[in-house]
C-alpha cells in the first residue's frame, strides 16, 4: 500500500511519487481549496481499512449505517 499526493495537470493526475506501471489507484478529490492531512495514527487507520477491504473484509452499507446510528 502506498499513499501519494499529487495534482491534476491538463486533465491528468500527476503524483508526487512513482508507482509501478499498471498499478490500481483510488483518487479522492476535494471540492474547492480543501486540504486533507492525516497524522500518523489516522494514516495507519486508513491503510488498515484499505487492507481490510482488499482482503474482502467488508460490511454491507445498511449494516454499517445501523452500527453508526447505534453510536449516537
Amino acid at each position: 500500500m502506498v499513499i501519494s499526493s499529487g495534482k491534476v495537470v491538463a486533465g491528468r493526475v500527476v503524483l508526487d511519487s512513482e508507482l509501478p506501471e499498471g498499478a490500481s489507484v483510488t483518487v479522492l478529490a476535494h471540492d474547492g481549496d480543501e486540504t486533507f492531512e492525516a497524522n500518523p495514527e489516522v494514516e495507519r487507520m486508513l491503510v488498515e481499512a484499505i487492507s481490510q477491504s482488499d482482503r474482502g473484509e467488508t460490511s454491507p452499507l445498511p449494516k454499517l449505517l445501523d452500527e453508526l446510528r447505534g453510536r449516537e
